[in-house]
């Protein structure tokens, strides 16, 4: 069956890797999966057939059949459990990379958004001055533990697995603000994370998609 999954017809970023379609994308490609691209403008996400998939009116969505998911982590986990090469087989450390999914989704992301919309969205508010660095030192914190543990590994827990996917596509959200070259240890992991060929096709393709508008 033919996976389809939804991207922005216009990403916001331009296409720089920070939509959430490129999570999906990554995951496919790592798992050698071929798929289709059905992009959505802003407006057609808000109507019924979107909404129909996707409740919140958000991308991406996921498509294979009559199954249809939403949520990247949910997306990837479902095709991180059903190819080969983003889990482990042992079932310790592949319960370990689920945690770190879920730790790069709640623990890391929520500080990161929270963060990028007091720099973006809320800079021009009378009390963004006095708020920001209060929540540049929550990411900081963060950022602090998450190096602590990496040390000087390649990856989170051993081979590369879905968690450092999804560890690597939340982190990427700090690089405009300097934050995350505070620590050279992450900013390396990053960038190997950006190296893999599987992550430079999913850059690709939705770079096209933009540079193409």
């Amino acid at each position: 069956m033919t996976i389809t999954i939804t991207a922005f017809e216009r990403s916001p970023d331009g296409g720089k890797g920070l939509a959430r379609d490129t999570r999906v994308r990554w995951a496919l490609e790592e798992v050698g999966q071929p798929y289709d691209v059905r992009l959505v403008s802003f407006r057609a996400m808000k109507e019924p057939a979107h909404l129909a998939l996707h409740p919140f009116g958000q991308i991406p969505t996921y498509e294979e059949g009559d199954l249809v998911l939403f949520e990247t982590g949910a997306i990837v986990f479902h095709i991180a459990g059903h190819h080969a090469g983003l889990l482990p087989d042992d079932a310790g450390a592949r319960a370990r990379a689920i945690t770190w999914m879920f730790a790069a989704l709640n623990t890391m992301e929520s500080p990161i958004l929270e963060f990028g919309n007091a720099r973006i969205l809320e800079g021009d508010k009378p009390w963004s001055k006095e708020r920001l660095p209060l929540v540049a030192d929550r990411v900081r914190n963060r950022l602090s533990q998450l190096s602590a543990r990496l040390g000087s590994a390649d990856w989170l827990d051993g081979a590369f697995s879905a968690g450092d996917l999804m560890m690597v596509s939340v982190l990427l959200r700090l690089r405009a603000s300097g934050i995350l070259d505070e620590y050279l240890n992450l900013a390396a992991y990053v960038a190997r994370g950006e190296a893999r060929p599987a992550y430079k096709r999913a850059f690709a393709a939705q770079l096209a998609i933009n540079a193409g508008k």
